[in-house]
Parts: structure tokens; sequence; C-alpha cells
């Protein structure tokens, strides 16, 4: 009989009532997971809808996708790293571009007195919101926005730093020689190339395209780019760590350009 009684708790519902305790904190971590899932599906939900636009129309995709709101590669803030680097001092002053800039924010945070930041976008909407929302900057005299086709502009002065994220990753993979020849052709020599790589998968299709490092490696070498620094990107916001590494890369100084 007292082992009847000591086992009766049970019988009765102990273990139930353990379980019905922890409930609530099982439907919160259920619903997070729900959300989080939600989100993500969202997300690329986004990104599918934006490769389709782009792929159909290479010319005038771009400009839909900013008219439909279709950005998903928009972080609506500056890029942690280039906010990191700019915190430490560890950009080279002078002159400095961001193609494919966006909404500007890379620009905006890059710039300084003794650095002058030009944002260059093909997308007249990027340009029109890049310069809306930097309107009040205090920075505002040391940066500015242009339209302009990466490809065939031509500059009256080099540069002593690019900074390029997700351009790379955005242009149909067999322009990316042309890419790394306008880069040597804008750089300085002994200029300073940054490259954040993203996204290093093995996804098929885009944009964006999958990338890897030999994916630089293999346009920027022959011309003569040296990289100086080749490793993950520990600044990288939570769904793009494991699948981003940084570059920096510094132009020759014995291709001429310009």
């Amino acid at each position: 009989m007292i082992v009847g009684i000591r086992k009766l708790p049970s019988i009765l519902g102990a273990a139930p009532l353990q379980s019905h305790r922890r409930l609530p904190t099982k439907l919160r971590m259920g619903q997070h997971n729900a959300e989080h899932n939600a989100s993500k599906s969202n997300h690329q939900s986004r990104v599918d809808k934006f490769s389709k636009v782009i792929r159909d129309d290479h010319t005038g995709g771009w400009e839909t996708c900013w008219e439909q709101g279709l950005t998903p590669w928009d972080l609506g803030q500056p890029t942690p790293v280039i906010s990191h680097l700019c915190a430490m001092g560890d950009l080279p002053n002078g002159r400095a571009l961001v193609p494919g800039c966006g909404s500007g924010y890379d620009v905006v945070q890059m710039a300084s007195s003794e650095r002058y930041v030009i944002g260059l976008d093909i997308s007249n909407n990027a340009i029109q919101k890049a310069r809306e929302l930097s309107s009040s900057s205090p920075k505002i005299r040391y940066f500015s926005f242009l339209k302009e086709d990466f490809f065939s502009w031509r500059p009256k002065e080099l540069f002593d730093l690019i900074f390029d994220y997700t351009f790379f990753s955005a242009i149909e993979p067999a322009m990316r020689v042309a890419w790394g020849q306008q880069m040597q052709m804008l750089l300085k020599p002994n200029g300073e190339l940054i490259t954040l790589m993203f996204p290093i998968d093995n996804h098929i299709g885009g944009p964006p395209y999958k990338v890897s490092v030999s994916d630089y490696e293999d346009v920027l070498l022959p011309l003569g780019f040296k990289a100086v620094l080749i490793k993950d990107n520990e600044h990288a916001i939570p769904p793009r760590k494991g699948r981003e590494m940084i570059g920096r890369w510094k132009r020759s100084l014995a291709h001429a350009s310009l």
C-alpha cells in the first residue's frame, strides 16, 4: 500500500501538470520558430521575385526593382564591417567609390573630411533615394551620388579606395572579367579594393549569383591585384554568417590606367 501511495501522484496527473507548466515556454518557442520561418520564407520570396525581374529585363530591371521595393540586398543601414573599419580608422583616405551604392548608407558612413566618397548606381530611383536619405547628413560636403553605368563610366580622377558589396554577385558571371578591368582602370596604383564576397554557397541561378574566393582571384590576380587579406567576415549580419568573406586587394603599381 505504501508503494501504491507513492505512485499515486504520477498516476493522478503530476506529470501532466509539469508538462502544462512547460507549455507556455514551448508555445513561445514554437511561435518564435514559426515567425522566423515565415520571415525567412518571405525574404526568399522577395529574392526570387527580384531575380526574375532582372533576368527578364537586364536593362530596366534594376529600375523596376527599386520602383516595386524589391531590394532584398538593402540592409537599411551601413554594412557592419564598414562601420567597424571606419571606427578603427582602417580605411584609406583620399577618393573612394562605391559602385552599385543603392540607398547610399555605406557612402555616407565612409565619408569624412579626409575621404570624399562617390556612390554610383545605374538606377535613377536608387540615386534619388540615396540623395533623399542623406540630404540632412552633416557630412554632405564629403560625398555625392551619380547615376552612371559602372562599366562605361570614365571619371576624370582615379580612386584610392573602392568598396564592392553585392555588386560582383549581382552581375552576370560572364561580365566579371569586365568588372575586374574596370576596377583596375579606376584605382590608383597601389589603391585598395575591398570586396565582401557573398553569397559563398552552391545555389543555382541568380542574381545574386554564387561566388567563391577563387572567382575573385581568377579575375583580379591576372590584372596585377594582390590579396592583402582574405578571411571570414566576423561582422556579417546573422543570416549571412558563414557565407561571407572579406577580401582586401592592392592594385599593382605596374599596370597603367585612364
